[in-house]
């Protein structure tokens, strides 16, 4: 896991030099890999290459919003830092807020494949932990399963591009692993899982479920309901925080809700923060439920999302369905935006 957990572009200062030579490599026919697909089962997602300029929607970094002011056109989540003006302990200053793109999350029914590495399998060392392969183990007509694994994507970071490096709510700079749920025993076991999300278990009753449909209906619109934090939309329910649900649609909107779920449960265990709020604009703060309106996806592949984001929970028919194609659409990777409301201080 060393090696792997090493493999990261280059730091501040030189990122906009290695994005050259990639779109120059890839020109030329010459796309680097981290490493050679060791099957034809985990393909390469070619992350690092030309795609990084053409297989991402920068339309969907607008709105930015200075001093209250937003600039470009877009949706600023309601939930958003509304003061102009701010002061923190290290100094005052004026709000910024923006769309910040900042994880992949990389989904794939073959534990170990991370096609975001070139199509690599993640040396894991014992299989103890690691659970099913997916729809095989199953009656493919009922459920399916997925694996998901997180990466630090902090992509305005890395191409220094206009964002000041001290609105980083996570400190996180480079390309990373930060995730597997191969080595995590709750997502394929549904009892373990439970001590996790115990509400789950007041929230399993038809008025619950009932009220999702509004959800659905919202987040079809554009603008997911945060109060009805045990539904995902269209996807279907948060709940549980497994990678078990039935197999009722597309690759797109199993992935989606798989997605969903994993950000869900890294809420609940503190390791992702809300960056959205007046309460952050000088500190994200731990919050145990996910704020689904801070959050937007991208699809990058198989086939990217260029022209805008969908929201959690938006039907799949506005945006995923023709993204469903064989073979490399049992690897699917998306770019989490997420809001970030900051405080520039004076210097």
């Amino acid at each position: 896991m060393s090696a792997l957990a090493n493999t990261r572009l280059p730091g501040h200062g030189r990122p906009l030099l290695s994005l050259w030579l990639g779109v120059c490599l890839t020109l030329a026919g010459t796309t680097p890999r981290l490493s050679q697909a060791a099957d034809p089962g985990c393909p390469s997602a070619d992350l690092f290459s030309g795609k990084l300029m053409t297989d991402i929607c920068w339309a969907c970094l607008f709105p930015v919003r200075i001093a209250g002011l937003p600039i470009g056109g877009g949706q600023v989540p309601a939930g958003a830092a509304t003061s102009a003006f701010c002061g923190c302990a290290t100094g005052a200053g004026f709000t910024i807020g923006m769309w910040e793109p900042a994880r992949i999350i990389e989904l794939t029914h073959a534990p170990g494949c991370s096609a975001a590495l070139g199509g690599s399998r993640l040396p894991m060392g014992s299989r103890r932990l690691i659970g099913t392969e997916g729809k095989s183990a199953y009656d493919s007509t009922d459920i399916a399963f997925w694996h998901y694994h997180w990466y630090s994507f902090p992509l305005l970071i890395l191409l220094d591009l206009f964002w000041d490096r001290k609105c980083n709510a996570d400190g996180l700079t480079d390309f990373d692993i930060l995730y597997l749920s191969e080595l995590d025993p709750t997502w394929n076991n549904g009892e373990l899982a439970f001590f996790t999300n115990p509400e789950a278990a007041w929230l399993a009753n038809p008025v619950a479920q009932a009220a999702c449909l509004a959800d659905a209906t919202a987040a079809t619109a554009g603008s997911p309901i945060d109060s009805l934090f045990w539904c995902a939309g269209t996807w279907g329910n948060l709940y549980p925080f497994t990678g078990v649900q039935p197999n009722l649609g597309s690759d797109p909107r199993e992935t989606s809700l798989a997605a969903v779920r994993s950000l869900a449960a890294l809420h609940r265990r503190g390791m992702a923060r809300r960056t959205m709020g007046n309460d952050a604009v000088c500190k994200a703060p731990i919050d145990f439920f996910v704020k689904k309106s801070a959050y937007k996806l991208t699809m990058f592949y198989p086939l990217p999302e260029t022209q805008k984001a969908h929201v959690i929970g938006q039907s799949t028919f506005t945006w995923g369905e023709s993204r469903t194609i064989p073979g490399p659409g049992e690897h699917q990777l998306y770019l989490l935006w997420r809001w970030s409301d900051c405080c520039a201080i004076y210097e």
